[in-house]
């Protein structure tokens, strides 16, 4: 068994899917029934006694300056690459800190704080799984280990969330891979996840955590935002 060290917490983007909302608040710091998002993925770290935490930012930076004041051990990293590449530039402004952790977005919610058990046996991704039709990526399993995934989703399979988790040995294999993708190949307007599912699939043996879809919510639009909060209905 491998522990979470640390954790990395992704918020650079502009979330432009939310918008007029993020034209003036970080998606992540956005209030969602009366709790900032990101303070769900930072209280439910804590509760599994993970408190290095680092979190990348970049659309209206400043704004995450209170983080540094409300929790202990909180670090931000500034991603000066946010607006022109997709982030894979977050993941790459973070790479000295890929040894035994845990990554993941900081505009979802979580529900239950027990989906981030800082235990695990692979590295690999929380996922949910999925009977019916799917539009998220979709990962196949056999024995334990991701086999595949699909980008444009499918049926029947596993739908990856934004958490991982990466033992010390996959991250520094992570960050040697999210070098060459960036710096050598240029390659940035990839997901960081592309690196490791696709650029680089046959270097790892990724596993998976399973959970349950109420466990958690990624709200990817302001549609999905009024629906959970009645208040954002005005901006419809």
């Amino acid at each position: 068994m491998y522990k979470v060290q640390r954790a990395i917490i992704m918020a650079a983007g502009i979330g432009k899917r939310m918008q007029p909302v993020t034209n003036t608040i970080p998606k992540p710091l956005v209030t969602v029934n009366g709790k900032r998002m990101i303070d769900t993925v930072i209280e439910a770290l804590h509760q599994n006694g993970i408190e290095e935490i680092y979190v990348v930012v970049g659309h209206l930076k400043e704004q995450f300056r209170v983080l540094e004041t409300e929790y202990r051990n909180v670090t931000l990293i500034e991603n000066p690459y946010y607006n022109t590449c997709n982030n894979i530039s977050s993941l790459y402004v973070a790479r000295e800190h890929l040894e035994d952790v845990m990554i993941l977005d900081g505009d979802q919610i979580i529900y239950n704080p027990d989906i981030l058990n800082p235990q695990f046996e692979r590295s690999g991704y929380n996922a949910v799984w999925c009977e019916g039709k799917t539009d998220e990526w979709l990962m196949q399993v056999e024995n334990g280990v991701v086999t595949s995934c699909s980008r444009t989703g499918g049926e029947k399979g596993w739908q990856l969330y934004s958490i991982s988790r990466w033992n010390k040995a996959d991250g520094e294999k992570l960050k040697k891979h999210l070098e060459t993708e960036f710096e050598d190949k240029q390659n940035r307007q990839i997901y960081w996840d592309d690196v490791a599912m696709f650029c680089y699939a046959d270097e790892y043996r990724l596993g998976i955590v399973e959970m349950q879809k109420t466990d958690i919510v990624e709200i990817d639009n302001l549609s999905e935002l009024a629906e959970i909060d009645a208040r954002y209905q005005k901006y419809l």
